[in-house]
Order: structure tokens, then sequence, then C-alpha cells
């Protein structure tokens, strides 16, 4: 890994496109780090407000991340045998981050690609992974299985081709329902050495960049809203609407006032 810190920055154009039910685009500026989940950076005091790595922000958020994305392998029956895990992510910066897609290149002892991850966070709190074993050109396939955008359900198919970053950052998302491209999104970037420079210059050119991927994926959440894009609740929530009238108790007959029996009283659950 390049630059004083071991560990790589990427000036970045993210770019989001909908094709359906309406179509609708947007781009947004950011940067990346790119790391050695055996090597994370440790800035000088003066710059940690900048950029820090905590567990509580990457995986299951309870363990390093070295450690728990070994035990994520381990559960689907990979072996990292002390190989290399790279990191693309944004850091966290002013108290802040979030992270829409967070991918790790898995290698073997030996160097050689074992497989990619995944991780897509939404903004509910919620995290899943993706286990992707990739081809040469870093595409692969995966069902969707995990809620992330209220305007699309959960269904379909992700195609994503993830080539582990040189130097340059060249990332592609597209979700396929019934057989059509419905969304896409693309990560590019040009990679600098991350060094005290390099920070400095990545966070003067997109200030509170973390904060500003949240509020950015808001604003655009309430553009859609106000196109009339039907909302999809997430799984195990009833969808939005005005609540169900609570029922009327019966009266008994007035020539009958005998307590009425409970089981014809109790109300639908």
């Amino acid at each position: 890994m390049p630059g004083p810190w071991g560990a790589a920055l990427y000036d970045c154009r993210i770019a989001h496109v909908r094709t359906g039910p309406v179509r609708h685009s947007f781009t947004h500026r950011t940067y990346l780090w790119l790391v050695d989940l055996d090597h994370l950076p440790v800035l000088p005091a003066a710059l940690r407000p900048l950029a820090r790595f905590r567990p509580a922000d990457h995986g299951d958020g309870r363990r390093p991340p070295r450690r728990d994305i070994e035990e994520f392998l381990a559960g689907h029956g990979l072996d990292l045998a002390g190989g290399q895990v790279l990191m693309l992510a944004h850091a966290r910066s002013f108290g802040h981050v979030f992270n829409p897609l967070t991918v790790y290149w898995c290698h073997g002892a030996d160097g050689t690609p074992l497989c990619t991850v995944a991780e897509v966070h939404n903004t509910y709190g919620g995290r899943h992974r993706y286990l992707l074993r990739t081809d040469p050109d870093g595409r692969a396939r995966a069902a969707k299985e995990f809620y992330v955008s209220p305007f699309f359900p959960v269904d379909g198919e992700y195609r994503m081709r993830l080539p582990e970053p040189g130097a340059l950052l060249d990332l592609s998302v597209h979700l396929r329902r019934g057989g059509e491209r419905a969304f896409t999104a693309t990560v590019r970037g040009t990679r600098r050495p991350a060094g005290v420079l390099g920070l400095l210059r990545e966070a003067a050119r997109h200030p509170f960049s973390t904060l500003a991927v949240s509020l950015h994926i808001r604003y655009q959440g309430i553009r859609l809203l106000l196109r009339g894009l039907p909302v999809h609740p997430r799984p195990g929530r009833p969808a939005a609407g005005p609540p169900a009238p609570a029922p009327r108790p019966k009266c008994p007959p007035a020539h009958d006032r005998s307590t009425p029996d409970v089981k014809e009283e109790a109300p639908l659950s």
C-alpha cells in the first residue's frame, strides 16, 4: 500500500441512475479510503477528527474488522490463513460515518484473490453482507436479500463489478428486476497516497464528507417522494396508512341483560 500511512485515498465521483418506475439520476463527489485491515492508519492526534477507523463502524460492530471478516468467512467455509484483506470505505470524520457500500477484497496466504465481500448499510442502521466469488474481471451476481431503499422491495438480482482498485477505482452495481435494469450505481476515482497533505486536500475539497453523503441520500429520497414514487415498507413493518378503527363492542339485546360470551366479544388480532 502506498503512502506514509500504508493506505490510499480515492477522490471519487459517485453516480446513481434509477430507470423505473420513474427515471431519476444524480452524482455526488466524495473521497474513500483503501486500507489494509492488518495495518489500519493511526493518524497524528491533530488529524484524528478527520479520520478514525472504529470497530463499531464496520462489520458487526463488536470486533476488530479483521477478526470479524475472518469469522464471517469461516462461517462460509473459507480460511484466510493470514492473507491480506483490503477494505474500501469512508472513515469516521468529525464524529460521523456512513457507508452505503463497504467492499472487502480478501486474499489467501499466497496473495491470490480468495473472494470479495460487499457490505451494504441502509439509513435505518441495518447492515448486510454478500459473499461474492468474482471472476477475473471482478464480476459476480447475488440475489437481493436486504432492504436498502424504501422505493424498492427486497427482490431482484444484483450484478456487481468490483475489481480490486489500483491507480483507478471503477466499481458498478446494477439491480435487475423482472429481467430489466432498475437501478445502477457507479463509483469512479483516482488514487492518491494517504498522508497529511493528501488528507487535508481531500477534507478541504469535501468537508464533512460522510455527513454530506447521509444528507444527500435523504434529499434525493424527498425528491422521489414529491414525484409520487410509492414507498415499500420495511419487512416486518406494516404498510403506512390510517390506523384500523377499533372494533365496536356488541350490545346484548334489550330483553337479555345477561353477561355476553367473552369469546364473542374478544377483538380480532
